[in-house]
């Protein structure tokens, strides 16, 4: 049986919070939908830290879930500030980058 590939799932958190954790678990089912296993570290991580005063905690538990996954996908319309260092990090790790837009475009943006 083939092992199924990680993904780390990169969408804007901060501004609605509320709709951007509704659409980020939209997102982890889409991952799913496509026979991967979705890490989407912003469903859980405010469960129990504060973005506010744990932001820099948290920015290091995102890049240390990254760096154990084997793509990371962008959704949304908007790249955020967070979301670039996660995509930069992932380009940097040599980890493929997908951007998939609202309308369901797809392009690589960084390749192995």
């Amino acid at each position: 049986m083939r092992e199924k590939k990680i993904v780390y799932v990169c969408s804007p958190y901060s501004g609605n919070i509320s709709l951007n954790t509704e659409r980020a678990k939209i997102y982890s089912r889409m991952v799913v939908d496509r026979g991967a296993i979705p890490v989407t570290p912003h469903l859980y991580l405010p469960l129990f830290l504060d973005e506010e005063t744990e932001r820099d905690a948290a920015i290091e538990m995102d890049l240390a879930l990254l760096k154990r996954c084997d793509e990371l996908w962008a959704f949304g319309d908007a790249i955020s500030s967070g979301m670039k260092r996660e995509m930069k990090e992932a380009e940097n790790l040599g980890i493929p980058v997908r951007r998939i837009t609202p309308t369901g475009q797809e392009e690589w943006i960084c390749t192995k």
